[in-house]
């Protein structure tokens, strides 16, 4: 069997790669989920409508993230796993690996219960939750199962599918108020950091890189792809707390949960008399390959670390989904799980900069060692 040896201490069949192009799709599709349906309100808490200051902010510093992830990734091993075990050792190194392995379980399952939230109030408040659940896990697992190619092209049909809903936009900028914005940037810098970490929830995603780099096919040549994709990410995420800002006051953003489905309430055609409804059924395509990527780094980890067979633990983690998402049937739960899966993903994001650092560091007194 044909085997890559480009990336250093994992070989994965030709076969099962992706092309460089691909992590764009990837990138995209783990960024863009759940947050996007409600995040204004929470950024204009801290820096009012200034806080589209703080989403550049937040995207400048998701591109140094990836920037530093990519150079760990070059200089020091295939995946978290191997880097984990070079820096900290077998045991110190597995355990942080498990580590991230939980908080890609705790991140499918904030999507997954957010979504049946978001279906529960806006479409269907009667929803029998353990019908649906157990039908989307069974989605989740034959996706996760057939692999990271097929993960990867979900991925694909979900950005193309779901792109004309930007064109929605259009409907609340006609008939918004542009002097929402104004007086411009009378928030302080220390505002504006605090308006920027609450964007956490919507940008998280580009950790996953940490596992699934071994499976792309000349990895240095993707480096460009991922940085387009948080770039195309940040220019959505942009453009609809701008167009957000344009139609509510800010007294008006306090009393709305989900900003972004709000806006689609206001679009009309002459066939269509509830677009939101459209627009929600569309996000499953959005949502289902963000679980999916959750759930196949969370389930990697452990074949890695342990040779379990990853479909057997596909399995086990769907079941925890599947009984966690029954047990949080409260509304300030799903709140409190959000808010806590943003402060989780916001240390695993700074850990990257620190395991960038302790890389560094090893490397060159290895390297000053042997000479």
């Amino acid at each position: 069997m044909n085997k890559i040896s480009g990336v250093k201490g994992v070989n994965i069949p030709e076969q099962f790669l992706i092309t460089p192009m691909f992590v764009f799709f990837v990138i995209h599709s783990m960024q863009v989920g759940v947050g996007i349906m409600g995040f204004e309100g929470y950024i204009a808490e801290h820096a009012g409508f200034d806080s589209w200051i703080s989403i550049l902010i937040a995207g400048a510093f998701m591109h140094i993230v990836l920037w530093m992830t990519y150079s760990l990734l070059h200089s020091s091993g295939g995946d978290i796993v191997s880097i984990h075990r070079g820096l900290f050792g077998k045991y110190i190194g597995g355990f942080l690996s498990v580590v991230i392995s939980l908080y890609f379980l705790l991140l499918a399952l904030t999507v997954l219960r957010t979504f049946v939230e978001i279906i529960q109030v806006w479409m269907f408040p009667s929803l029998q939750m353990k019908l649906f659940t157990a039908v989307f896990l069974g989605i989740i697992y034959y996706l996760v199962v057939g692999g990271f190619r097929l993960v990867t092209g979900f991925c694909m049909i979900s950005v193309i599918l779901t792109l004309p809903l930007l064109l929605l936009l259009l409907f609340p900028i006609q008939i918004g108020n542009v002097n929402y914005l104004y007086p411009a940037i009378e928030h302080g810098f220390v505002d504006l950091l605090a308006s920027a970490k609450a964007t956490t929830l919507s940008f998280l995603g580009i950790e996953l890189l940490l596992i699934f780099y071994p499976f792309i096919k000349k990895p240095q040549q993707s480096v460009k792809w991922a940085h387009f994709g948080v770039f195309f990410t940040v220019l959505i995420y942009l453009a609809t707390a701008l167009v957000a800002f344009i139609y509510y006051s800010e007294e008006q953003l306090k009393q709305v949960t989900w900003g972004t489905i709000s806006l689609w309430k206001i679009v009309e055609f002459p066939f269509i008399e509830r677009f939101e409804y459209i627009g929600i059924s569309l996000w499953v395509y959005v949502i289902i390959p963000n679980i999916c990527l959750a759930v196949w780094g969370a389930t990697r980890i452990p074949k890695r670390l342990f040779k379990i067979s990853q479909k057997k633990m596909v399995i086990l983690y769907c079941v925890i989904l599947f009984t966690a998402t029954l047990l949080l049937d409260d509304r300030q739960i799903v709140e409190k799980i959000n808010d806590f899966t943003s402060q989780v993903g916001f240390y695993v994001l700074l850990y990257i900069p620190v395991l960038f650092v302790i890389s560094k560091i090893f490397h060159k007194v290895r390297d000053t060692n042997e000479t």
